[in-house]
């Protein structure tokens, strides 16, 4: 099997991607600052507050996207380099990856703010260099998701058997898929759910941000979220799903009806310590596929 070809390491200071790798990166970071910096989000970490969270706070959550800039790149350069969609990417992306939580926990002092993101956005901007191996080739979103899942399907011999983690002990409590079954099966939540509420959501005239939240709202209603599992159990996760049904049923937040679901949604939630950040990480991964087909390859003030 032959290797890929060296890539400097994300975390060496001289790393400095540019051309679609770079811009992949750029992206990856800045939908990571818009779905932190949305709101209302019910339970998450917003412009209003911290939602269900005693440990993060929005410029936390900034920060920690901002960290993750130059590792998104080089997963999409890695993407660009490989010869072919083998164990020698997925383990090399996986490589990056779990650089990529190291620069985080960094970076928060410890939070885990956006494991689920990296593990996501990493596949996917590994497969977005895949197939955008030219300079100026863009690919769409199907072909990105469905190559994501051919990647995230391969075994990576170096990846941890156990890592205690909360979403990791809700899968195997409640025999859910979690974030790996996700990326396995192409992002259905995505590709299914959160996209296509997202464009229904523009065509009948919501503002942007009254979009995606009722895209985000459409993912909760559908995702075996484990992070509220972790929090709230079976019973939380149903009540999360039907209030979350509830407010698309009223038309979403943009109308009166909606506003007042979503209210009710927080309150319960609120008393229940819920936070749907398996939907959130999602919500960042429609909101990366939509975009990416008005991506540039080059870099500001090149030419």
């Amino acid at each position: 099997m032959a290797a890929l070809a060296p890539l400097p390491s994300a975390a060496y200071p001289d790393f400095a991607p540019s051309g679609l790798a770079g811009a992949i990166g750029d992206l990856a970071v800045a939908v990571l600052v818009d779905e932190a910096t949305l709101a209302p989000k019910p339970g998450l970490v917003d412009a209003r507050g911290n939602g269900a969270h005693a440990d993060m706070t929005l410029s936390l959550m900034i920060a920690s996207a901002h960290s993750l800039g130059d590792h998104f790149a080089a997963m999409a350069l890695a993407g660009q380099q490989a010869r072919r969609i083998d164990v020698a990417l997925r383990e090399r992306l996986g490589a990056l990856g779990r650089e990529a939580e190291a620069t985080m926990l960094r970076a928060t002092g410890g939070v885990n703010t956006h494991r689920g993101a990296i593990w996501a956005l990493g596949l996917l901007a590994g497969a977005a260099g895949w197939l955008g191996k030219t300079r100026d080739a863009v690919p769409n979103a199907k072909a990105i998701a469905q190559m994501a899942a051919v990647i995230a399907r391969l075994t990576d011999r170096h990846r941890p058997v156990h890592t205690g983690n909360k979403g990791e002990l809700a899968r195997a409590a409640y025999g859910v898929g979690g974030a790996r079954e996700q990326a396995e099966a192409g992002f259905p939540h995505v590709m299914g759910i959160g996209l296509p509420m997202l464009r229904e959501a523009r065509a009948r005239g919501d503002a942007e941000p009254t979009a995606q939240v009722n895209a985000l709202l459409a993912i909760m209603a559908r995702l075996d979220d484990t992070c509220v599992l972790a929090r709230a159990g079976r019973a939380g996760l149903a009540d999360v799903q039907a209030g979350a049904e509830a407010v698309l049923d009223a038309g979403g937040i943009g109308t009166l009806t909606g506003r007042r679901r979503l209210h009710e949604l927080e309150a319960a939630m609120h008393a229940r310590h819920a936070s749907p950040g398996g939907s959130a990480d999602l919500l960042a991964a429609t909101l990366f596929l939509d975009r990416l087909g008005g991506l540039s390859a080059t870099p500001s003030g090149e030419h």
